[in-house]
């Protein structure tokens, strides 16, 4: 039996970790202010045929409403808009780094639970007031990488993955982080934001990603409000893809400081679950 992984020590030896994929990184260094821009991150996709498929077939879904057939990434783009389509892409080639479960890690939960979040997200953002609200792009990028310490887990230390996937099946009404801190010296959020610095991603997703399961914490206010938009949403949706209990409860504080009155709870929770649903069910057609 091999001994086991020291996490601390193994995300601080970088080459460990798996590389940010090359179109991601292209992604990610376009400025989409441009037509230029604009036709570099087309082409981009256009040349990628996984990406290029779910951007398509995104487009398409029931989540969207379109009621005309997309065939083409460039009309997919002018639908769901050009900094969605931009971090949709992106978070695609992010989980994609995995095309295969490792033991226990299956990406295509992964992938579910990140599709569903990020749009369920849009029903929370919806409520807050408009000067509160952040960039489109960021919400959606944050929404699909939020839970990319997963992914570094099982990259890192199978053995301690399946260790953790295993007990949140056995303890489906636990707290998930409660579980991992009770497993590992390093948790999810932890790795995940070591992953992104690494991946130099920008500081304000890296501190979401830090902190989306304590978005109380002093340190997590580079992260606002997407954390606390992250920790809210995950509490309203049922179990999707990744079986990874958060609670279930939001407190009127934590409505009040996304600047929502309480008593659209219940509204706000409907439309999210909906919406993740939806999101859900494009993402396992491409199972």
């Amino acid at each position: 039996m091999s001994s086991p992984v020291d996490l601390r020590q193994a995300v601080r030896n970088l080459n460990s970790l798996p590389a940010l994929p090359v179109i991601a990184q292209k992604l990610l260094a376009l400025k989409l202010d441009s037509e230029e821009g604009e036709r570099q991150m087309l082409l981009l996709i256009a040349q990628d045929p996984m990406i290029s498929a779910k951007i398509i077939g995104l487009a398409n879904s029931p989540l969207l409403g379109t009621t005309r057939h997309i065939s083409a990434v460039k009309d997919a783009a002018m639908l769901l808009g050009l900094t969605r389509v931009k971090s949709v892409a992106t978070g695609i080639a992010v989980i994609s780094l995995v095309s295969k479960p490792i033991g226990r890690f299956n990406p295509q939960e992964l992938w579910m639970h990140s599709m569903g979040v990020a749009f369920a997200m849009l029903a929370v953002v919806r409520a807050m007031p408009v000067k509160k609200r952040p960039p489109d792009d960021i919400i959606f990028l944050s929404g699909m990488l939020h839970d990319i310490g997963y992914l570094a887990l099982a990259h890192l230390d199978t053995r301690s993955s399946d260790d953790l996937h295993t007990r949140l099946v056995i303890e489906p009404d636990r707290l998930a982080i409660e579980v991992e801190r009770e497993l590992h010296e390093v948790t999810h959020d932890e790795l995940g934001a070591e992953l992104a610095k690494y991946w130099n991603l920008p500081s304000e997703i890296v501190a979401v990603i830090r902190y989306h399961h304590t978005p109380d914490a002093p340190q997590s206010a580079e992260g606002q409000p997407l954390a606390r938009i992250i920790n809210v949403t995950e509490k309203l949706l049922p179990t999707l893809g990744l079986r990874e209990f958060v609670g279930n409860t939001v407190t009127p504080e934590e409505w009040i400081e996304l600047g929502i009155e309480p008593d659209r709870a219940a509204e706000i929770a409907e439309q999210a679950v909906e919406q993740a649903n939806q999101a859900a069910q494009f993402a396992d057609s491409f199972n």
